[in-house]
């Protein structure tokens, strides 16, 4: 059965400072959008993991699927193997959370599939193993994340379209965005409480990446000029978006974003009640 594996775009993101394991503590606000890879699911006879996709680079063992797929196989032992193929449509390492979306909607399937019956809480814990916004793949619509992300908050729907995406390409490693940021020099921290009151989206990595990455300043300055009321980095990028009131000045937007050879796409958010129909169709 094949299922839609939606992407995110953080609306706000807060570092408010380091974890002993190393990580950063922040504040995130996630939102679904209607972006999606399509994978689907089918039963096989021998015990086994079989991954296809349309990119071949994806197709290996260290695909986030697989590396779920074979933990629930290893660990709970089901009668059945599963052949899984992915059609990738979210761009790679670009801060929609494609590879861990797959993998959310992965373990959710096999859960059913393979008749683990596992608790929401069984599936959170291993999603956080695998991956800090893992987690906001099972609920989706809008959460807060916390702590690494992986603390979920379920979040009223919040309704925006008109949302241009573009990609130019680039792969920013989380660590060195995270790395960019001087915690110590944050004052006030932001709230997402202000993103949602104000709609004053938010990203703290954003500064320090565009400094270092001068090509994400000047999409973001485009999008700005050409009518965008507002132009954010997600997550730690390479993705930007920016939100527009007008259609037109959108669509010329993307017209000459394209036409430097970048990757685009016009979006909106969903909501809950959406996002949890991409399993419902899983026997």
């Amino acid at each position: 059965m094949l299922a839609a594996s939606y992407a995110k775009i953080n609306l706000s993101l807060e570092v408010l400072g380091k974890l002993p394991q190393g990580y950063h503590r922040i504040e995130t606000l996630f939102a679904s959008i209607d972006l999606y890879d399509g994978i689907r699911f089918a039963l096989t006879k021998t015990p086994s993991i079989k991954l296809w996709c349309n990119l071949k680079e994806l197709s290996g063992t260290n695909n986030l699927i697989f590396r779920v797929a074979d933990y629930l196989l290893q660990e709970y032992r089901p009668a059945h193997g599963i052949r899984i193929e992915l059609e990738k449509r979210i761009p790679i390492a670009a801060g929609l959370g494609g590879g861990s979306s797959n993998a959310a909607l992965t373990l959710v399937a096999l859960n059913r599939l393979w008749e683990l019956n596992l608790s929401p809480e069984r599936l959170e814990a291993i999603a956080a193993a695998f991956g800090s916004d893992i987690n906001f793949f099972l609920h989706g619509g809008c959460c807060l994340g916390d702590d690494r992300g992986q603390e979920i908050t379920a979040l009223d729907d919040i309704s925006i379209s008109n949302i241009l995406l573009v990609n130019p390409g680039l792969q920013i490693p989380s660590a060195e965005a995270y790395r960019l940021v001087d915690v110590n020099s944050i004052s006030q921290p932001h709230s997402y409480r202000q993103t949602l009151a104000e709609n004053k989206f938010f990203n703290r990595l954003e500064p320090g990446i565009r400094a270092r990455y001068p090509l994400i300043d000047a999409i973001l300055r485009q999008m700005t000029k050409a009518g965008a009321h507002s132009a954010l980095l997600s997550g730690s990028g390479s993705t930007c978006f920016g939100i527009y009131d007008n259609i037109n000045a959108l669509n010329k937007a993307r017209a000459e974003f394209e036409a430097q050879g970048f990757w685009t796409h016009l979006t909106k958010t969903i909501g809950k009640e959406e996002y949890q129909k991409c399993t419902q169709n899983l026997s």
